[in-house]
């Protein structure tokens, strides 16, 4: 029984974040959030060790993303 709900549990993560994965890719082309792309790859990281590194790589990218963002807002405001 345990093994069945393993499996269940398993087959549910991956449909859930693979489905969550290719609408975030979609919103990501059109005006929509890469939050569903982060939120399905965390779904997928629970069992398959590339989608581990995936988020790992797009936590890291969105940091420097931010940290970026937030020097030229910086730099914005002390010019005026």
């Amino acid at each position: 029984m345990k093994r069945v709900d393993r499996q269940l549990k398993k087959a549910t993560r991956t449909v859930a974040g693979t489905i969550m994965v290719a609408v975030g890719i979609v919103f990501t082309v059109l005006p929509g959030s890469i939050l569903l792309v982060i939120g399905g790859l965390m779904l997928l990281s629970v069992d398959y060790p590339k989608a581990r590194r995936l988020l790992a790589m797009a936590q890291r990218s969105m940091s420097r993303g931010a940290r970026r963002l937030d020097a030229a807002l910086t730099r914005r405001k002390l010019n005026r």
